[in-house]
């Protein structure tokens, strides 16, 4: 009976990490599409009344973490806030720069940080350790956080960005604009979500792991 019950232990264990292994991948594929499409961000100017049918859909725009999309075809980049461009910006704007700079540097490392998590996932997985399945776990839970800052402050971002461009016109020109966020955003936030159920999956394969080797666990 006792043997019946270690194998079934062992079993769900596998399952657990076999299922956090799947939440890691979708959630790294998801981020990278985030990463790579310019869906962030969507000014609609259609219902505006200052502008025609053509006009809106010229002024229409989409935005990523690199560059802005206005129209159906015309993508230009964005400052690079890394490189020396920024010094030709006012100091008024330097905020912005600097929330952008945060969301271009997080994001993109919490995407490298996935590829090194599925290795260290792989290895505790396979070698079935106590103390590599926590250390994985944990490592996800803190990638997580980092998407989540990134994501936070590129919301942050672009509604400073837009309240300034607001500062510079009329206000009554922006009654009508529709703004939201897209579905690059939604993905992100899918990419968050499985990579906190990831990391959430190992630590419990780690703790099925402890009541298999309950001596090693107290030696840890």
């Amino acid at each position: 009976m006792l043997m019946v019950c270690l194998c079934c232990l062992e079993m769900n264990v596998g399952a657990v990490c076999v299922i956090a292994g799947c939440a890691g991948l979708l959630s790294f594929v998801f981020l990278a599409v985030a990463i790579g499409t310019d869906y962030w961000y969507v000014i609609d100017v259609s219902k505006s009344k200052y502008n025609t049918e053509k006009e809106s859909d010229d002024l229409s725009s989409h935005s990523g973490l690199w560059r802005i999309c206005q129209g159906k075809n015309a993508c230009i980049g964005l400052i690079d806030p890394l490189g020396d461009e920024t010094q030709h910006v006012p100091k008024s704007q330097h905020h912005l720069l600097l929330m952008q700079k945060v969301c271009v540097i997080l994001l993109p490392l919490s995407l490298v940080l996935l590829v090194f998590g599925g290795i260290c996932g792989l290895v505790s997985s396979l070698a079935n350790d106590l103390c590599m399945l926590l250390f994985t776990g944990s490592y996800f839970l803190v990638g997580g956080t980092l998407t989540l800052t990134g994501i936070t402050v590129y919301i942050a971002y672009s509604k400073a960005a837009f309240a300034e461009v607001m500062c510079l016109y009329d206000h009554r020109m922006f009654d009508d604009i529709d703004t939201s966020f897209s579905w690059s955003m939604g993905l992100a936030w899918l990419s968050f979500t499985l990579e906190i159920i990831s990391g959430a999956l190992l630590l419990l394969a780690a703790k099925l792991n402890a009541v298999r080797h309950p001596i090693q666990s107290v030696v840890i």
